[in-house]
C-alpha cells in the first residue's frame, strides 16, 4: 500500500481508452513529484481509495488529504427510445461528428442547447430547440432574453417551448421525435439529436459515504464556504461541488483552497466577488450580478441603462450590430448591481463590470472613463452616459 500523500481525484468516472489501460508514468520535468494515474477512484474508508485501471487491475492508496474535482456529465432524460437511438448525441459526441446534420433537434433550451443551436444555425443546419417549460431562458433578464430570442428566430432557429418529448424512434436514416404540445401530439424528424438537458455531478462512483462525505439532494458534494466537505480532510471544487457550472469557477475554487493549505485561508465563496459568465451564442450573451427584476425584489431603488448594439461604431466595423446592452444601478449609491450584454465581444466587456462591482466603483467611473477607439468597450461611455 502506498504511503500517504495529498491526492486529487479528477477526470470523471470512466476508465482510459484502449491502449492506455494503465498510465502510471509522469513527466518529471512538468510535474515534479506528481504522479498522474488514469483510472476510476473509489473510497474504501476515510483515508483510503482504490484506483481501478482500464485493464481491470487496481491498487490501494492512502492520503492525509483528498481534493475532488471530477466534474459533471450530461443528463440523459428518461425518454422512451432516446438511449437506444443511433442519432442521439451528447455535446461532446456531436462536436466529433464529421457530417453536418441537415436537421438538428436539440432537447433542452438551456445554455448548452442554445450555444449549439446558434453554432449549427450558422453552419446551415435547420435547428429546432425543444423545451418543456414556457419561458425562454427564465434565469436571464426578461428584456435581454427577448432580444436573444428574436436574434435566434431571425436566424432560423425554431423554438418549441412548452413541448414535451414522449418518445424517440429510429426510422431509416433519421430519428422521429413524438412531441406533446398544447395543440396535441406531433412528430419531428431529425438527422441528429443533441441531448442538452443539463449536467449532473460526477460523484456516484467515488463511494463518498465510505469517507463520511455528504451529498446534496441533487447529488453534488456538500461543501462549506471554504469548499471543505463534511469530512474535514476532503475538499471539492468545480462542477462536482454543485455550484455554477462555468469554467472560470473551477480555477477560482483552487484560489479558495490553496490559501487554506499555504496561507491565511481568508478567501471563501462568500468573498470571492461577483462571478461573470458568458453564453457563447452569436453574438455572445454575458452577465454579471442582478437582473432588473432581482434588484427590485431585493427592494433596491434602481436606475436602468440600455443601449442597442447597433449604436456602437465598432459593432458595425465587425458587421455584428445585433443585440442589446443593459445595466442596473443602485439609484442611491450609484453602484452597479448587474449588467447583461448581448453583443459582439461581450465576453471581455463583462469583466470590466465585474471589476467595478468588486471594487465598489460607481457607474460614473465607466461613464467618464477614456476607452480606446474603436472598441466595443467604449460603448460603456454611452451606456452609462444616459443615466442622470
Amino acid at each position: 500500500m502506498k504511503k500517504r500523500r495529498p491526492l486529487s481525484c479528477g477526470g470523471g468516472g470512466k476508465g482510459p481508452p484502449d491502449g492506455h489501460a494503465r498510465q502510471k508514468n509522469y513527466d518529471k520535468a512538468a510535474f515534479s513529484g506528481v504522479a498522474v494515474l488514469t483510472g476510476t477512484a473509489a473510497f474504501l474508508g476515510e483515508h483510503r481509495i482504490r484506483v481501478t485501471y482500464g485493464d481491470g487491475s487496481s491498487e490501494e492508496l492512502t492520503a492525509d488529504r483528498f481534493f475532488l474535482n471530477t466534474g459533471s456529465r450530461p443528463f440523459l432524460p428518461p425518454i422512451a427510445g432516446l438511449k437506444e437511438s443511433a442519432f442521439a448525441y451528447t455535446s461532446e459526441a456531436l462536436m466529433a461528428r464529421r457530417v453536418l446534420p441537415r436537421r438538428l433537434a436539440i432537447i433542452g433550451g438551456g445554455y448548452i442547447g442554445l450555444e449549439f443551436s446558434s453554432h449549427f444555425a450558422n453552419f446551415g443546419s435547420q435547428v429546432t430547440v425543444i423545451q418543456d417549460w414556457e419561458q425562454f431562458i427564465p434565469r436571464e433578464d426578461a428584456e435581454v432574453a427577448r432580444s436573444v430570442l428574436e436574434s435566434l428566430t431571425a436566424r432560423g432557429v425554431q423554438m418549441r417551448m412548452g413541448a414535451a418529448i414522449q418518445s424517440v424512434r429510429d426510422e431509416g436514416d433519421c430519428a422521429v421525435l413524438t412531441l406533446r404540445t398544447t395543440a396535441g401530439a406531433e412528430e419531428l424528424e431529425a438527422d441528429a439529436i443533441l441531448v442538452a438537458a443539463g449536467r449532473r455531478p460526477n460523484g456516484k462512483e467515488l463511494n463518498l459515504p465510505a469517507a463520511g462525505v455528504e451529498l446534496t439532494d441533487r447529488g453534488a458534494v456538500k461543501v462549506d464556504e471554504h469548499l471543505r466537505t463534511s469530512a474535514p480532510h476532503i475538499w471539492a471544487m468545480g462542477d462536482v461541488a454543485g455550484g455554477l457550472q462555468f469554467t472560470c469557477i473551477s480555477p477560482d475554487d483552487f484560489r479558495i483552497i490553496k490559501p487554506q493549505l499555504l496561507g491565511d485561508g481568508r478567501r471563501t465563496t462568500q468573498n470571492r466577488g461577483e462571478a461573470p459568465y458568458t453564453v457563447f451564442l452569436d453574438p455572445p450573451l454575458s452577465r454579471v450580478g442582478l437582473s432588473e427584476q432581482e434588484a427590485l425584489e431585493r427592494r433596491y431603488e434602481v436606475k436602468v441603462a440600455r443601449l442597442p448594439a447597433g449604436a456602437i461604431p465598432k459593432a458595425h466595423v465587425l458587421r455584428r450590430p445585433t443585440g442589446l446592452l443593459k445595466a442596473v444601478v443602485d439609484a442611491r449609491t450609484g453602484l452597479i448591481l448587474g449588467a447583461h450584454f448581448f453583443c459582439a465581444e461581450s465576453q471581455g466587456m463583462i469583466n470590466l463590470i465585474k471589476l467595478c462591482m468588486d471594487a465598489k466603483l460607481p457607474y460614473a467611473t465607466l461613464r467618464d472613463g477614456i476607452f480606446n477607439h474603436p472598441t466595443m468597450s467604449e460603448a460603456l461611455n454611452d451606456l452609462f452616459g444616459a443615466l442622470k
